[in-house]
């Protein structure tokens, strides 16, 4: 699937492996592969965003809102949720530690560990399966265009078509349309044919 890439698509998806990795998390998300379309600012999909108003700064402030963990192991968003319903994160997190020690919730290394001289993989490989099933919604996209080719537009448009991802929630909380992106991303590819 990758070969029917353009350059820019390839570009977008090493990006997202990045980010990744630079998380420190996981695998590959589909915030991440939303973060890789970004970075492309001149790609059809990033001026298409840009025309329903999102800027790349937000779209990175909120998902990391979703991903950056705290003390307690957790995502702000997840921790502000659980304060809606009045649980007190903080002293949950006082007893563990007071019952198991201090950092008993922190984080083993999530870097991969050497083995036999291997590198050992993530089981799913690099991708997570919503990640995977938009890079294969991306390619069923560029097909039903009749498009011989996968670019950052048919990436966008996998991300839309999923629906129920990060990248997904993160647009739907910066007020995006997600029926109107994918009217708008195909609008303009018509255009540009």
């Amino acid at each position: 699937m990758f070969e029917r890439f353009t350059d820019r698509a390839r570009t977008v998806v090493r990006h997202a492996r990045d980010e990744a990795r630079a998380e420190g998390r996981g695998p590959v998300g589909t915030e991440h592969l939303l973060l890789g379309i970004l970075a492309d600012g001149d790609a059809l999909a990033v001026r298409v965003l840009r025309d329903v108003g999102v800027t790349g700064d937000d779209l990175r402030d909120r998902v990391r809102r979703h991903t950056v963990r705290g003390g307690d192991g957790l995502a702000e968003a997840d921790a502000a949720a659980l304060r809606e319903i009045g649980i007190d994160l903080a002293a949950i997190v006082a007893r563990i530690e007071e019952s198991f020690g201090p950092d008993a919730l922190r984080e083993a290394d999530p870097a991969p560990r050497r083995r036999w001289g291997r590198l050992r993989r993530q089981p799913g490989g690099p991708f997570s399966a919503r990640a995977k099933k938009v890079l294969e919604l991306s390619l069923r996209e560029a097909l039903r265009l009749r498009h011989r080719h996968i670019g950052t537009e048919h990436i966008l448009l996998g991300l839309l078509r999923e629906g129920n991802g990060l990248a997904a929630l993160v647009l739907t909380e910066a007020g995006v349309d997600l029926s109107d992106v994918r009217r708008r991303v195909e609008t303009a590819l018509r255009a540009a044919a």
